[in-house]
């Protein structure tokens, strides 16, 4: 057997598994994270993400937005607007996610925070007035920042805090 050949498959299967995981430590964020595609969005604030070779839910961390799909539940003020606007911002895009402390809710969805190139996407739904902030520990990391931009956007009566 040739050891040249041998060393190089050693070597291209490490590099493989290093690029190709999908899951990874995120130094930056002090909790693992990973890199996947929204293959759907399910209303405001939950996603189906590509992670590998599987689909998972993924529920934005720290945000509520205004119920459209939930069983028995009717459509709510302002739930159809925020779903349209994470449908159009997500959609086919390539996502970090960054896990909580808890990693999965009692439905089995990944707990996530969810960043679009540099835009931290979870504010960025409560900025606009299109969720509530909704803290629920042990993944509560961002959550005076998040309460700071809800009270600017129901004082400023943007998007739900001006229409429902």
């Amino acid at each position: 057997m040739n050891r040249g050949w041998i060393g190089s498959a050693v070597l291209f299967t490490a590099i493989a598994f290093l690029v190709l995981r999908p899951w990874e430590k995120d130094p930056a964020a002090g909790s693992a994270s990973a890199l996947g595609s929204v293959t759907r969005v399910v209303d405001g604030d939950t996603i189906e993400v590509r992670l590998g070779g599987r689909i998972e839910d993924v529920r934005l961390i720290g945000v509520d937005t205004p119920e459209t799909v939930k069983p028995g539940t009717p459509v709510q003020c302002f739930g159809p607007r925020a779903s349209h606007f994470t449908k159009g911002l997500l959609t086919g895009r390539r996502v970090r996610l960054v896990f909580g402390v808890e990693r999965r809710d009692v439905y089995g969805r990944l707990l996530a925070y969810v960043y679009l190139g540099h835009r931290f996407v979870n504010p960025i739904l409560v900025r606009r007035g299109l969720a509530r902030s909704l803290t629920i520990p042990p993944n509560d990391r961002f959550a005076p920042r998040l309460r700071r931009l809800e009270l600017d956007a129901a004082r400023s009566g943007r998007g739900l805090w001006g229409t429902c």
